[in-house]
C-alpha cells in the first residue's frame, strides 16, 4: 500500500505537509505506521496547481528520502492546492510513468490500494477507457486506469458518479477473477478547484485516510502527520468527501457494480 497527502487552501510551501512534520509524508515513505506495508520506496510523484489550468507534476523512482532535489522543490515551491505520493508498489513496475498522481489536462489523480488480481484482468481494464483519454494512459497500473475509466465516465460532470462507476467496474472484473481482496482504495483527485477524495473497501479493511483544518486550509491524509495533534478526523469507510478551502461534504460512496 501506498502513502499520500493532500492539501486545499492558502498558498503554501510543499514542505509543510511532505518533509518538515515529524510524521511528514517523507518519514512515512520510511515507515509508516497505519499501511499494510511500512516501507514505501518504489517511487513518489507531487502534483501542484498554480497560475495554469493544468498541475505542475514531478516524479522519480527513487525512495522518497533518498531524494534531495524533492526537498529543495518542497522548500521552495509554494501551492493552494497540492497532491502529493510514496508509493509501495503492488505488482507493477517501478517506473516514472507508475509514479503517482496521474494527470489528464486540468484533472489529477491518486490512489492507494489494490484490486484483486488486476494482472488477470488488465487489458479488459484497458479495453474499458474511453478512446479520448487512452492517450493519458503512461503506465500499467491499475490506480491509472481506475482515473481514466473515471476520466471517459463523466468526472467532469459528476466526479462522484464517474470514481464509483470506474471503481464498481474494476471490483466486478476482480470479482469475476476471483481474488481477493476485491478492491481496497483511497483516492484524491482534482480538478484545481476542490479535492475529491473517496475511502472504500469491499471487505471490512478499508485503508485510513483523516483530514484536518489548518489555519492556512486542511490536509487530507493517510496518516496523521503530526500524532500529537487530537484533531484529526477519520473520513469514514464507504464515503466521498468534496473538499473546498472552508467547506467539507461526506456523502456515501457505492461503486456501480
Amino acid at each position: 500500500m501506498c502513502r499520500w497527502a493532500a492539501y486545499i487552501g492558502d498558498p503554501i510551501y510543499l514542505e509543510d505537509v511532505v518533509t518538515a512534520p515529524g510524521q511528514s509524508l517523507i518519514s512515512q515513505s520510511l515507515a509508516a505506521s497505519e499501511g499494510k506495508t511500512p516501507t514505501n520506496g518504489d517511487g513518489f510523484g507531487l502534483a501542484w496547481y498554480g497560475e495554469r489550468e493544468g498541475p505542475g507534476l514531478y516524479h522519480d523512482v527513487l525512495p522518497a528520502w533518498a531524494d534531495g532535489n524533492l526537498r529543495s522543490l518542497a522548500h521552495q515551491v509554494r501551492s493552494g492546492l497540492f497532491l502529493a505520493h510514496v508509493r509501495a508498489a503492488t505488482g507493477t513496475a517501478t517506473s516514472r510513468t507508475n509514479c503517482h498522481p496521474f494527470a489528464a489536462g486540468r484533472w489529477s489523480f491518486m490512489h492507494n490500494g489494490q484490486a484483486g488480481g488486476y494482472a488477470g484482468f488488465r487489458r479488459k481494464a484497458d479495453f474499458s477507457i474511453d478512446e479520448a483519454c487512452y492517450r493519458h494512459r503512461h503506465g500499467t497500473t491499475d490506480s491509472e486506469a481506475i482515473f481514466l475509466i473515471a476520466l471517459g465516465a463523466g468526472i467532469d460532470r459528476d466526479p462522484k458518479a464517474a470514481l464509483e462507476r470506474a471503481t464498481g467496474a474494476m471490483e466486478g472484473w476482480s470479482r469475476e477473477a476471483g481474488v481477493t481482496p476485491h478492491m481496497r482504495m483511497t483516492v484524491a483527485m482534482s480538478d484545481g478547484e476542490r479535492l475529491y477524495c473517496a475511502r472504500y473497501a469491499s471487505d471490512e479493511h478499508a485503508p485510513t485516510l483523516y483530514h484536518r483544518r489548518t489555519e492556512a486550509g486542511r490536509v487530507v491524509v493517510s496518516e496523521p502527520l503530526d500524532r500529537t495533534l487530537k484533531d484529526w478526523e477519520p473520513i469514514p469507510p464507504g464515503s466521498f468527501a468534496v473538499i473546498g478551502r472552508e467547506d467539507v461534504e461526506i456523502t456515501p460512496f457505492r461503486p456501480t457494480l
